[in-house]
């Protein structure tokens, strides 16, 4: 498997184990619809190896530990469990480490799938896989989400509030049962160890937790969207995600009267290291296999609609290509100050119904303009954020590493 791709379960109890050169803690995290842990139970590790529907099973450092889903056993109202993974090793990371997950029917052990995710550097915990519910039939997802902050960074994204024990306080018996994390640096737990615990009542309010991902986010049910710079839409429709077959029209009109503006949209793809796979522009109308396409060169800027159109398929896309930034540059050095009304907007390729808009406010003395970005997020669907900065740049070639910065 690859970043991003889905299997249907052929059975109703898989096990998923997580192997590496060196010994990993796995986990495993039952979530609602919101994405958030109901209580306590819903964390299955070592130190509480049984929850409802979802065990962990420890390999006792000679094979790999693993987490076991029955989905017909899975609670109403539980429409994920991620499967996460740690390196024992105090302060490691997963640098030069590369884990592989295999998906296994739990009850003869024929393998599934295998997925190693790619690119792993300063990582010290990682969301692997996610066995998930749609439309009622069970599937397995490919994730490979790392976090720099631990297991606790991990549990603060799903709705865990992570707290740290006082400094100064003796081991002392606490009130209420916590499901503990016990970083496995020697036998007992030590006191800097964080504590997972569900948020607790308003009589004893803890630190308020931070948003979750998304949360409020405008996706595409209500209709087209019109972005504001720095807003992002989700291309999320209907709970699905958008990977059919989109444009994204760019135009703009001359400032003055009669003069021709000569400027040029493109595309820039790139990977999940921020790394330079392709442009797509006047110069190159087809880029990865096809999947992207630029309508070709407008040199006024004259007439209605869209001046240049990049069409990409979502669908289509391969892998590694998880970062689209859509840019207009003036190669004959007229300045945005002599251009008026740019937009880009994004469309159904197969409708033609306008879905995000985009419209560019204010302009600077520059002749390039980083527009929009389309982000690839972990669980398959894509963002879009609006931009609108203006740099210095005649060329695509020079907006590569101002669009990587933007990412």
């Amino acid at each position: 498997m690859t970043p991003g791709s889905n299997i249907p379960l052929p059975v109703a109890r898989v096990t998923v184990d997580v192997a590496a050169p060196v010994r990993l803690d796995v986990s495993g995290l039952l979530l609602t619809a919101d994405g958030k842990v109901r209580s306590d139970d819903d964390f299955i590790f070592y130190n509480q190896p049984s929850g409802p529907g979802v065990t962990y099973r420890s390999g006792g450092g000679t094979s790999p530990d693993a987490i076991t889903v029955d989905t017909a056993a899975v609670p109403p109202g539980i429409e994920k469990i991620v499967v996460t993974a740690s390196p024992d090793g105090a302060g490691q990371t997963f640098q030069g480490v590369e884990p592989t997950a295999t998906i296994r029917s739990a009850d003869d052990g024929s393998v599934l799938a295998t997925f190693t995710p790619p690119g792993l550097g300063a990582e010290t915990a990682l969301v692997v896989v996610e066995i998930y519910l749609r439309n009622g039939a069970w599937k397995a997802r490919a994730v490979g989400q790392g976090y720099a902050d631990g297991l606790a960074g991990i549990a603060t994204d799903f709705g865990v509030t992570v707290e740290e024990p006082a400094p100064a306080a003796p081991p002392q018996p606490v009130a209420p049962p916590q499901a503990t994390i016990q970083t496995p640096v020697a036998p007992p737990a030590p006191p800097a160890d964080p504590r997972l615990t569900t948020p607790a009542p308003p009589a004893a309010p803890p630190a308020p937790p931070a948003a979750a991902p998304g949360a409020g986010k405008i996706n595409l049910d209500k209709g087209r969207v019109s972005l504001q710079k720095n807003q992002t839409v989700s291309l999320v429709k209907g709970g699905r995600p958008l990977l059919s077959q989109v444009k994204m029209g760019l135009g703009w009109e001359p400032a003055f009267r009669g003069k021709d503006i000569d400027l040029d949209a493109s595309v820039i793809a790139f990977g999940p290291q921020r790394n330079h796979i392709d442009s797509c522009y006047f110069g190159k109308l087809s880029i990865v296999n096809g999947a992207i396409k630029h309508s070709g060169d407008n040199l006024t800027g004259e007439g209605g609609g869209d001046d240049e159109v990049i069409v990409v398929d979502l669908g289509r896309l391969p892998q590694e290509v998880t970062g689209l930034v859509f840019t207009v540059n003036s190669f004959s050095g007229q300045k945005f100050t002599e251009v008026a009304k740019a937009y880009c907007r994004l469309l159904d390729a197969a409708t033609g119904e306008e879905l995000v808009r985009f419209d560019l406010t204010g302009a600077e003395p520059q002749t390039g303009v980083l527009m929009a970005k389309m982000i690839r997020q972990y669980s398959g669907e894509w963002e879009m954020t609006a931009i609108g900065s203006f740099v210095k740049a005649r060329t695509v070639r020079n907006m590569v590493k101002p669009g990587a910065e933007a990412l």
